[in-house]
């Protein structure tokens, strides 16, 4: 008999783990059983029980109608004198020669160094590490190694032994401002 796929809308997560825990503390033994378990979950999420869940889901019923598509929103405006600015930061081989205090400068250094490293190439933490040397003049890969990271530009494995690049669209600032470098070292097309 196949399963059937229950769908459990969570309005408020926060109130629904706060029920959750306490039916789990309330409970003298040390691990529910599954129909418990699940039972707690239709509790937590305003259900009687699991069957009271259940019940109100209709396995026949057609799909959700998708969203309706959202209105297209205007282009961001671009400030040329931002990149410009940043611009500036890149000697003229297109090494990053400091690394700007402000965050929206950061990120988009961190969009033309990605533009010079390689697609679709896994890079141990050294190889990524000896790449990013090559590319600033300040001493410090590991802060733009770990950005690039954080601003979800490069995947790393957990253990830290791969990094690679995430392919996506830069943001229009950072494509002018690739596009402005190109000439003063080898960039990727984004």
């Amino acid at each position: 008999m196949p399963r059937q796929s229950i769908p459990l809308a969570i309005a408020d997560l926060s109130q629904f783990s706060r029920a959750l825990g306490a039916q789990l503390a309330a409970r003298p033994d040390k691990a529910p059983s599954h129909l418990s378990l699940m039972n707690m979950l239709a509790r937590a999420a305003g259900f009687r029980n699991f069957q009271h869940l259940r019940a109100g889901v209709d396995p026949d019923a057609a799909l959700p109608p998708p969203p309706e598509t959202p209105p297209e929103t205007p282009p961001v405006p671009v400030d040329l004198r931002r990149i410009a600015k940043v611009a500036g930061y890149f000697d003229t081989e297109g090494r990053l020669a400091r690394w700007p205090s402000k965050r929206a400068q950061q990120i988009l250094c961190l969009w033309a160094l990605w533009a010079r490293l390689p697609a679709a190439t896994p890079m141990s933490e050294r190889e990524i590490g000896e790449r990013l040397k090559a590319l600033h003049l300040f001493g410090d890969p590991a802060i733009l190694r770990r950005d690039l990271v954080d601003l979800g530009l490069f995947r790393r494995d957990r253990d830290g032994s791969n990094y690679l690049r995430l392919e996506q669209a830069p943001p229009a600032e950072a494509r002018l401002l690739i596009r402005d470098l190109a000439p003063r070292g080898r960039f990727q097309r984004p």
